[in-house]
């Protein structure tokens, strides 16, 4: 238990300063609300009516966020390999070389199919 002292006093102390946060910008705050802050933000465009549950977002945003996703993935493969590249010599330039291939025909498929073009 002698270990986890300093991990549960800085969770406590963590959670203490949180909770003090809070509290304190409740107690401090501006208190003068009207219906312009209670809108959504919509980066100074005034917002458009939705239908009742919400509207639906274009196909196109689901591509995006895949495609973020995809090249997120990617770079998270990358920082290990550069990190040992010297110990896998050849082999790890192969493999590399072919995983970033495989991405970038993907890339390229997604480009020729217009899904980087936002309408």
């Amino acid at each position: 238990m002698e270990l986890y002292t300093p991990v549960i006093a800085l969770m406590a102390l963590a959670a203490g300063f949180a909770i003090f946060s809070v509290v304190v910008s409740g107690l401090t705050g501006p208190k003068r609300y009207n219906r312009a802050k209670s809108d959504s933000y919509e980066c100074g465009i005034e917002p458009t009516p939705q239908p009742m549950g919400g509207g639906r977002f274009p196909v196109k945003y689901y591509i995006t966020a895949m495609l973020f996703i995809v090249f997120d993935i990617e770079i998270v493969f990358l920082y290990p390999w550069a990190v040992y590249f010297d110990e896998m010599k050849l082999f790890g330039l192969v493999e590399m070389v072919v995983f970033i291939a495989t991405v970038f025909v993907a890339y390229a498929y997604v480009w020729r199919r217009g899904g980087l073009e936002w309408d």
